[in-house]
């Protein structure tokens, strides 16, 4: 481990939800983990995003808070566009945040980024990611056995 890497700090989900999450009637303990939260987020400190952590927060906002795609779309924008955040793979999350933008899941097409290295992506999920995927001609192509 190099000595850039020991100085970030990781963030968990529950902070980054705190961060883009303010709850109107919160008490008292959840308003101060919101403002750590805000301080810590726009600290400018070097912090860490693992792909674990981006796919809970996705699900979070959606499932628990039931924020629209588009909405946590522009977080995960906003996570990227942070200067000192650095994430794990950033180009996976790019390229699901993209898709999640053009109606796809978030997660299928995180799996699907993150397996850009291989030739085919398998998936029994006919639902309409592997026919939409296909049509949009992504690469690993998507295939369902």
């Amino acid at each position: 481990m190099n000595q850039a890497t020991r100085k970030l700090t990781a963030l968990d989900t529950n902070v980054l939800a705190r961060y883009y999450v303010q709850a109107e009637q919160a008490d008292a303990a959840t308003s101060a983990q919101c403002e750590q939260a805000r301080a810590l987020l726009e600290s400018g400190k070097p912090l860490f995003v693992a792909t674990t952590v981006a796919l809970e927060l996705e699900w979070v906002l959606r499932g628990f808070y039931k924020l629209k795609p588009k909405t946590v779309a522009s977080v995960f924008t906003h996570l990227l566009g942070m200067p000192h955040v650095q994430v794990q793979d950033r180009q996976a999350l790019q390229s699901a945040c993209d898709a999640l933008n053009q109606g796809f899941d978030f997660a299928d097409a995180l799996h699907h980024a993150s397996s850009r290295h291989c030739e085919v992506f398998t998936t029994f999920d006919t639902k309409g990611f592997a026919k939409r995927a296909a049509a949009q001609g992504w690469v690993p192509r998507v295939q369902v056995p």
